[in-house]
Order: C-alpha cells, then sequence, then structure tokens
C-alpha cells in the first residue's frame, strides 16, 4: 500500500522514503525560478532572501506531478492533501482519480489542515499500514484525526497578512504602525484563514492561543506542536510552556517548509493540534 503526500506535511523527500511514504515537492517561486521545498531551497535559505526584500510565492503540487504518482501504480494508494480552501490539491487529487480505471483503490484524504498534523496524519498512516490495517480501516482513522486538528499562526507581521490577502493594505498599515501582533486560526469548516485576535506582544498572543485550546478541550489524546520559521529560540520557549500548561499531550516541533514561511514569513510561529 502506497502513502502520499507533499512537502507541506514537513517532510523532505528523503525522510518520506525512510518511512515509506511517497513525498510530492511543493515549490516556491523567487523571480523568474521556481525551487522545489527543500530540494532546491531550504528553510534558512528562503527566510534569509525574504528578510533581504525577496518576494515570494507558492503553488500547489503540479497537475503532472499528482498524475506520475498516481498513474504510476494501480495498488492500493492513500493520498494525504492540505486542506481543500487552502490549496486547490484536493481537488486536483479527486479530478486525476476519477480518470483512472483503478480508481476504487486509491483514497484522497483532505486533512483539512497542513505542516504538522499532516505530517502526523501521514506517518500514522504508514505505521497503520505497516501493521497490516486495510486502506479502509486507515482513512477512517484519518478521517477522525483530520476534523480534530486546530491550527493557529502568529506571523511575522501584518505585511505577510496584506500579501496573501488576509487584510487590506490600510489594515495592514495601521496595524504595523500600532506595533501590535495578529493571531490567525482556520474558520470552522477549515477552508480559510482567518484573523482571531491582535495582541500587544508575542507572548501575549501565545497565551490567547493557550486560552482556545484549554477552551476547546485539548489536552492527554492530543498532539500538540510548534512550527517556527527563523525563530527556534522563541519556539522553544513556546514548547515548553505548552507542556507545562498541557502536560498530558504530545509535543512537537518542526522547523516550517519554504511553501509555508512564504505564507507567514520570516519569524512566523504555528501552534497546531491533532488527535494522536
Amino acid at each position: 500500500m502506497r502513502i502520499v503526500t507533499n512537502t507541506a506535511a514537513l517532510l523532505t523527500p528523503e525522510e518520506g522514503k525512510k518511512a515509506g511514504i511517497e513525498v510530492i515537492p511543493v515549490s516556491v517561486s523567487l523571480g523568474n525560478h521556481s525551487l522545489r521545498d527543500y530540494l532546491d531551497i531550504s528553510p534558512s535559505e528562503l527566510a534569509e532572501r525574504l528578510r533581504s526584500g525577496e518576494v515570494a510565492g507558492t503553488s500547489q503540487p503540479a497537475l503532472s506531478d499528482v498524475l506520475e504518482i498516481l498513474e504510476g501504480s494501480d495498488e492500493e494508494t492513500i493520498m494525504l492533501t492540505v486542506a481543500d480552501g487552502l490549496s486547490g490539491e484536493y481537488l486536483t487529487a479527486l479530478g486525476v482519480r476519477k480518470g483512472l480505471s483503478y480508481r476504487d483503490r486509491i483514497h484522497i484524504v483532505n486533512s483539512r489542515s497542513l505542516a504538522a498534523p499532516l505530517r502526523h496524519m501521514a506517518m500514522k498512516a504508514a505505521q497503520l499500514r505497516d501493521k497490516g490495517i486495510s486502506a479502509e480501516e486507515i482513512t477512517s482513522q484519518l478521517e477522525l484525526m483530520a476534523h480534530s486538528t486546530i491550527s493557529f499562526v502568529i506571523p511575522a507581521d501584518f505585511e505577510y497578512l496584506n500579501r496573501s490577502g488576509r487584510i487590506s493594505q490600510l489594515t495592514a498599515k495601521i496595524g504595523g504602525a500600532l506595533k501590535v501582533v495578529p493571531v490567525l486560526t482556520q474558520t470552522q469548516d477549515r477552508r480559510r484563514v482567518t484573523l482571531m485576535t491582535v495582541k500587544r506582544s508575542r507572548k501575549l498572543a501565545a497565551e490567547a492561543i493557550l486560552s482556545r485550546l484549554k477552551e476547546l478541550g485539548v489536552g492527554e489524546k492530543y498532539m500538540i506542536s510548534v512550527g517556527y520559521a527563523d525563530v527556534r529560540d522563541f519556539a522553544m520557549q513556546l514548547l515548553e510552556h505548552i507542556r507545562g500548561v498541557f502536560p498530558s499531550a504530545g509535543h512537537e516541533i518542526y522547523q516550517l517548509a519554504p511553501s509555508l514561511i512564504t505564507h507567514g514569513g520570516p519569524g512566523c510561529v504555528v501552534v497546531q493540534t491533532v488527535l494522536k
């Protein structure tokens, strides 16, 4: 059985290979160049180029890549995609699957998330496969995990929100002038990102996220992750704080993939949860 995802799962192709997961690279565009996550550019390299003033964009895995992966074998396949609405990958994969004669052996799962929850789901799928669990049972467990995901983002600044179209240019200027820290979260349907609150400092922004996690009943059944872009020290401090507040939960920390740093900016931090 094949498990397929992409680099938005914070898995390099090499890491995926070791775990028995096929990883499709997401590309970052810089100038006239298209650079593949981890293969052509590293997270630290992209952060440095963004800090120097370069503007980057991203694209979902190419249709040709998805087609090649799904056409490459007629064995049972589970493909985990970035949340539908945050990327067109899910609908692309469904379209490719529809045209294949062995479509019943291909299972497309909308993760309703990205980054650490997507990674956790892909690794879980590989572990269950290796235990001999059927594709149908694995897909059922993945769907439950997908509906449990919660994500919060502290972006680098309002400018990155403006570039991504989340807020207006005027709001970005006002927010930047006031020196407040925005906190984003996904909408209830997980298809969009919205502004949850603004705080006077990163510390207060982090506290707002933890308060929300408490309200949502996050506890021992959950994995809580911290993702970061070029701010490992702050991310480690935040992870230690999370361990103190949620001692029974699982805890992880990851550097974000280049394609994700493009949206949050160097300095962004992401807090996410998913069922273990």
